[in-house]
């Protein structure tokens, strides 16, 4: 049978993760692919399901949701990685596993006591505006450990280390000096909190997943390189 055109995308991402990470001496299994599928239809989810992807990344709420419904015969983990409204937590806290976007104590308050008793608690990285983006979502580098602490002791939520999206360019030194900040402020949080489960880094794209996984990454966000441009 004919492999679909997204199965052959995946094939390659994996691929490409493989082989940064024999380059750099990190483990395979240390770095998880997340399927952004951001703009695309439930049947190029189901298509990248069939291959075995089981995590899968959402940036608006409504489009989610519905996704979620379409696909609920499958067994999939929903990330979110868009910005967080505050009117719209108790939709996070009741359909995600994952939010890498966390940034305020106040969101991060909402979704504890929105998170429903029966299920696991919501795992959550705060995100890290690494580069100073005034366009940018995210805590300062500065600040992160504090809101950290914060998060720490919310009954529903579990810490699971950090996020960025840091300024796009090609040059592959600056990928990787970014990234390096990235890692070496998740090494501050680990050492603050020792007892704490600190083992996901969010970092990298389709176009500088190298230089992240040079860096640490354990979990990268691709969306492009899997899904082709977004309708």
């Amino acid at each position: 049978m004919l492999q679909s055109v997204i199965a052959q995308h995946i094939a390659k991402v994996r691929q490409q993760v493989e082989q940064a990470c024999h380059k750099f001496a990190r483990n395979p299994i240390q770095v998880k692919i997340l399927a952004v599928s951001k703009k695309q239809p439930a049947t190029a989810i189901r298509e990248a399901a069939a291959t075995g992807q089981k995590a899968f990344g959402e940036n608006y709420l409504q489009e989610g949701l519905q996704k979620q419904q379409e696909l609920a015969d499958l067994d999939l983990e929903w990330h979110f990685v868009g910005p967080i409204q505050s009117n719209k937590t108790r939709d996070l806290a009741e359909n995600f596993a994952w939010v890498h976007t966390l940034d305020r104590f106040k969101v991060a308050r909402r979704l504890s006591e929105q998170r429903p008793e029966k299920l696991p608690p919501l795992q959550v990285l705060i995100q890290v505006n690494i580069s100073d983006e005034a366009s940018k979502s995210g805590v300062a580098a500065s600040d992160a450990l504090v809101l950290a602490e914060q998060v720490m002791v919310l009954p529903h939520l579990e810490l699971r280390g950090l996020m960025c999206i840091p300024a796009a360019t090609d040059d592959y030194q600056q990928q990787r000096a970014t990234f390096a900040q990235m890692a070496a402020l998740q090494k501050r949080l680990q050492a603050a909190f020792p007892a704490a489960r600190l083992d996901t880094l969010s970092m990298g794209m389709s176009g500088d997943l190298e230089a992240a996984i040079a860096e640490g990454s354990t979990l990268v966000r691709i969306g492009t390189a899997i899904f082709g441009a977004r309708q």
